[in-house]
């Protein structure tokens, strides 16, 4: 046999190899994507040393990001574009962008991935688009500001935040039609979910608090009030939460108060208070849920916290005006 022939196979062998590679890279790349609102842009870290990647740019006011249900692209809400920008992971570029109706915030994916769901500020309803059409199907109207919304864990309720009308509304995603409106704080933001979706929590802005209301009553059940040490009460603003897939742990961004609460689930007792950067709003967790990433707006920050300890690790410069952080892991 000649050289040549030997080669063959271990040149497949080779190719084959670096094929597979590459297409492992397009998904769980460990990158960390953070938008910034004024910078008009999204940038990616490095999940290990925390170092730019790339900085994409994107339209006006990118703010809410979610990961696409096959893993493989990034949706980012610009709202002063009143689209979401679509981010191929594996190119780190924007490939398409779909109309989201006017002023988007957040927004959420259905449970079978064909829609998306988004927040709209200024005309004050959720815009309902069909993923594969590109187009916005239907509009629900809801109350005045509506920012936060969160999708149930069977998918059959949407629950949206209205910051106007210190209200939580509840829709049926079969019929697109509000079932329910729930009276919570004072400037309701963002939402956050047990698992079974028993338990649906909501932070009031200026309420300095936590309403959680009963899913399947749909009325609060109670409330969570933050005062960390050194601050009035008027200074404490919760807005970005997130839970631990569990269930038993929650953490809270407050705002003007530069800290992240860690609250007990089941006890309604806040555990912890950690000091970060200026004014946290944005908030998630790593897979693995031994990293939790807080965003400064004010500070232009990223800190880092190990949860176990509850102490940051580091704080990573990333941009003007950052808004939110997902983990491609």
């Amino acid at each position: 046999m000649t050289r040549s022939c030997l080669a063959a196979p271990l040149l497949a062998a080779s190719i084959c190899c670096a094929v597979c590679a590459g297409g492992a890279l397009a998904k769980d790349t460990g990158y960390v994507f953070v938008s910034s609102e004024n910078d008009n842009a999204v940038t990616v870290l490095d999940g290990k040393k925390f170092s730019v990647v790339k900085v994409i740019s994107t339209g006006k006011r990118p703010r809410d990001m979610r990961l696409s249900p096959d893993g493989k692209s990034l949706y980012v809400m610009t709202s002063d574009k009143n689209q979401a920008d679509v981010i191929d992971i594996a190119q780190l570029k924007v490939t398409h962008s779909i109309l989201a109706g006017k002023d988007p915030e957040r927004f959420v994916f259905s449970a079978d991935g064909k829609r998306m769901y988004a927040t709209n500020e200024d005309d004050a309803h959720v815009s309902v688009v069909d993923l594969a059409s590109r187009k916005i199907v239907a509009n629900i109207p809801v109350g005045e500001e509506p920012e936060g919304i969160r999708l149930s864990p069977d998918g059959k309720r949407l629950y949206v935040a209205s910051e106007v009308a210190n209200m939580t509304h509840v829709i049926d995603t079969q019929t697109n039609k509000v079932i329910a409106n729930v009276m919570v704080g004072n400037r309701p933001r963002r939402l956050a979910l047990n698992p079974d979706g028993s338990e649906i929590w909501v932070t009031n802005e200026l309420g300095g608090s936590v309403s959680i209301i009963d899913g399947t009553k749909n009325t609060v059940k109670a409330t969570v009030e933050f005062q960390p040490k050194g601050f009035r009460k008027e200074e404490v603003t919760p807005v970005g939460i997130i839970m631990t897939r569990d269930g038993k742990t929650a953490y809270v961004t407050l705002g003007h108060a530069n800290h992240v609460a860690v609250v007990d689930v089941a006890g309604r007792k806040v555990l912890d208070y950690i000091l970060v950067g200026q004014r946290p709003w944005g908030i998630t967790l790593n897979r693995a849920e031994n990293r939790l990433f807080v965003v400064n707006g004010r500070s232009d920050d990223m800190s880092i916290i190990d949860t176990a300890t509850r102490k940051v690790l580091q704080s990573v410069p990333v941009g003007r005006v950052p808004y939110g952080a997902v983990i491609d892991d």
